[in-house]
């Protein structure tokens, strides 16, 4: 679409860390599962290159208001990033069946 400003997504080395963890784990379930909750992991986070704006932000404690973004994939993962400028920056990509208390900072 002409007009729309393109982001350019960074993912984190903890995100990228984070979300190899998950995939390590299913692919030992399920290879095929894996591989295809990956493809739509990585989709996801290309599509932030459009209209980032469009989700919420994560009000929650610990985290500071208006900081982070939130985005949920299939209510499994949560991707939570920043955006500056024209750049969005995934800082977490969280299994929320898992608790991750203490791991936001």
């Amino acid at each position: 679409m002409e007009g729309h400003k393109k982001y350019r997504v960074i993912v984190s080395d903890r995100a990228k860390l984070m979300l190899g963890t998950h995939m390590s784990f299913l692919k030992q379930l399920n290879k095929e599962a894996a591989v295809s909750k990956k493809k739509q992991i990585m989709k996801a986070l290309r599509s932030l290159s459009e209209m980032p704006t469009r989700y919420p932000f994560f009000n929650e404690e610990p985290i500071l208001p208006n900081k982070y973004h939130k985005m949920y994939i299939e209510k499994w993962y949560l991707v939570l990033y920043q955006i500056q400028d024209d750049t969005v920056y995934v800082e977490y990509i969280l299994d929320c069946r898992q608790d991750h208390s203490g791991m936001i900072m």
